[in-house]
């Protein structure tokens, strides 16, 4: 089973419907002992940085998150999720904490580049160091991004994909059995659904611990 993480934060069901479309059993909720008990775990959110991470002191799931990645199962963050995973982001003009688990910070996507901010849209992947959430993918394929923060690491093993949207910038990153996109894959059509479906697929393969890391 794997468990999409309800804390709040909008737009929680399309990940839900998205592996149930292709044949998972996912389900969205905030109950700690099945995100505990689940063969794997996503993180989705959508809207502000500092209110999501307030949802989740709130609600206890910082260290339900950090136990389910400390117990080696295959996590993924999606968008706002993604973000919520490194050290803070500059969202809102100052510096607010995230989870830490990733070395790495959130910034704004600089203005007067002649391009539209939040960037929404299909934008391509460039990608850069090998993971099995990428398996199967023709080079350079299409998926769906909004967002007006962008990952900045200096942590270049952790980077599995970029894209350039006036600048270049990580969006999607994996270590051991953590794995992340900026990027929307259940909004990004077959390729998307193929991310997906790697994704759950880990879970017969589990050899990503961060056991020891």
């Amino acid at each position: 089973m794997i468990a999409v993480i309800d804390y709040g934060v909008g737009n929680l069901k399309s990940v839900e419907k998205a592996f149930q479309f292709i044949g998972f059993d996912a389900k969205t909720t905030s109950d700690k002992e099945m995100i505990l008990n689940a063969d794997s775990v996503v993180l989705p959110g959508v809207g502000a940085f500092a209110d999501a991470m307030d949802s989740l002191s709130q609600s206890g799931m910082i260290e339900v998150i950090q136990k389910v990645i400390d117990s080696g199962k295959p996590f993924l963050g999606i968008c706002l999720g993604m973000q919520l995973l490194f050290d803070y982001s500059e969202e809102g003009g100052q510096n607010n904490k995230g989870l830490g688990i990733l070395k790495g910070a959130i910034k704004l996507i600089p203005f007067g580049m002649n391009l539209k901010v939040p960037h929404m849209g299909w934008n391509c992947l460039e990608f850069k160091n090998k993971s099995p959430l990428f398996e199967g993918l023709p080079p350079k394929p299409y998926v769906y991004f909004v967002h007006s923060y962008y990952l900045d690491t200096d942590d270049e093993d952790i980077v599995i994909a970029k894209t350039n949207y006036g600048i270049n910038f990580s969006v999607a990153v994996q270590k051991q059995n953590v794995f992340a996109t900026q990027f929307h894959p259940e909004k990004s059509g077959e390729v998307g659904l193929e991310i997906l479906r790697n994704f759950a697929g880990i879970i017969s393969n589990n050899k990503y611990s961060l056991k020891g890391a």
